[in-house]
């Protein structure tokens, strides 16, 4: 159980999942898994993923609870050594990620995801995309998480 305050609506992620990412510019589909936990005791949720595609990153990222107290804050690591905030919000089912600043890393373009449980729960679709200026956005590539049994 969650011991940091605030995080306890997202324990609908906690478990094993197979993922299935779309990449529409390389034709190509990769395949993978991810975990999210409790970490220290419930103070963080932690996700750890890895890809079956060696041009893809594997990675780890923490979510804590936002300084301000509105939504999450989702620390990125990955194995090319990328660092990055996203501002994180998970309401109704569905779940947001956003970086739109530099921080530890520059910000060459925007990022954002979008991703919607479905299936009681079981399922998550969700699509990552860019944008050079922040306003105009195109698709990186769609996700699909499925919760294994």
């Amino acid at each position: 159980m969650p011991a940091a305050a605030g995080l306890e609506s997202l324990t609908a992620f906690i478990g094993e999942w197979d993922v299935e990412a779309e990449f529409p510019v390389l034709a190509l589909t990769a395949r993978g898994q991810t975990v999210f936990e409790w970490l220290l005791d419930g103070s963080f949720l932690v996700q750890r993923s890895e890809v079956e595609l060696p041009e893809a990153p594997d990675s780890t990222s923490i979510v804590s609870p936002s300084a301000d107290g509105d939504g999450f804050t989702q620390h990125y690591f990955d194995s090319r050594g990328v660092v990055r905030l996203y501002a994180m919000r998970f309401d109704d089912g569905l779940w947001t990620l956003l970086r739109t600043a530099p921080d530890f890393s520059p910000l060459p373009f925007s990022q954002r995801f979008t991703g919607t449980f479905a299936d009681g729960g079981d399922t998550i679709r969700g699509r990552w995309e860019a944008s050079p200026d922040g306003a105009a956005w195109e698709r990186d590539f769609d996700i699909t998480y499925r919760r294994r049994r």
